[in-house]
């Protein structure tokens, strides 16, 4: 597997053959012949004080990852919140391999996630919640037209951040990759985003343990996942210790949000 990307600190799982919050609840068909409408790509508009309440929801949200709102996200925030009541929400697709119980309970999961094309953007910020907020508002912008057809590509879930761990294994490093799996119908032709800063990728297939958490992803909050998971599967030469992923799947404003740590298989 080819693990060089650049700028990332060589995150695996990721390659750059082609040129994984914020996330849905409050973000959260068609025929075919449809999907080109405008009405499709047009929710009907809110009114102002909806616009202001959502907003302000929003700036509530983002300021506990202490990051502010600009207004221009305004338009995006509500065509996702419209879209998410409608549940246009896409799962990127994978294969379980296995799944661990414990009293009837899963503890954790094996999956393989096939190849795809993936929106990315890094940030680098002083805190990883800050890192994730502000790359995913990027985009969002993206998802909501902000791209070479025009029109709002659906959203998928979940959102994945990738990240790397310091040398001494206490903490992550600055530079956090956020990706967003294009939707089935844009795969084998992906829009381009406008913002220079996002780039389309092809990932490689992916194998991973899989341990879901519920609650805010912060780096205080997602560390003890990552210590419990080592805990469950013990020594093992088979998966990368520097570098793993985070699934979030919901709004941050959902009280018992879930998410995923995700621990990355090394190659046979």
């Amino acid at each position: 597997m080819d693990l060089t990307l650049s700028n990332t600190g060589n995150l695996p799982g990721l390659s750059t053959k082609t040129m994984a919050l914020i996330s849905l609840e409050d973000l959260d068909g068609l025929e075919d012949e449809e999907l080109d409408n405008d009405i499709t790509d047009n929710p009907e508009p809110m009114e102002d004080d909806e616009q202001q309440r959502l907003y302000t929801h929003w700036q509530a949200i983002a300021s506990t990852h202490q990051v502010s709102v600009p207004r221009e996200m305004t338009g995006p925030i509500q065509e996702l919140t419209q879209r998410n009541q409608a549940q246009e929400r896409e799962q990127v697709p994978f294969s379980s391999i296995s799944q661990h119980e414990k009293m009837g309970k899963v503890l954790f999961e094996e999956r393989v996630y096939p190849a795809g094309k993936w929106a990315c953007i890094i940030k680098g910020e002083k805190l990883y919640e800050q890192s994730i907020s502000m790359g995913f508002m990027k985009l969002m912008k993206f998802i909501c037209k902000e791209n070479s057809v025009g029109r709002y590509l659906g959203m998928t879930v979940p959102i994945v951040n990738s990240i790397q761990m310091l040398e001494d294994g206490n903490g992550f490093q600055k530079d956090i990759l956020t990706a967003y799996y294009l939707p089935a119908q844009f795969q084998a032709n992906p829009p381009q985003p406008t913002d220079p800063d996002i780039t389309i990728l092809q990932r490689e297939a992916l194998r991973v343990i899989t341990l879901t958490f519920f609650g805010t992803t912060t780096e205080e909050t997602i560390m003890p996942q990552i210590n419990l998971l080592w805990e469950m599967l013990g020594p093992s030469e088979e998966m990368h210790r520097n570098s793993y992923m985070v699934a979030v799947y919901d709004n941050p404003g959902v009280s018992c949000r879930r998410n995923e740590i995700w621990f990355i298989r090394r190659d046979p």
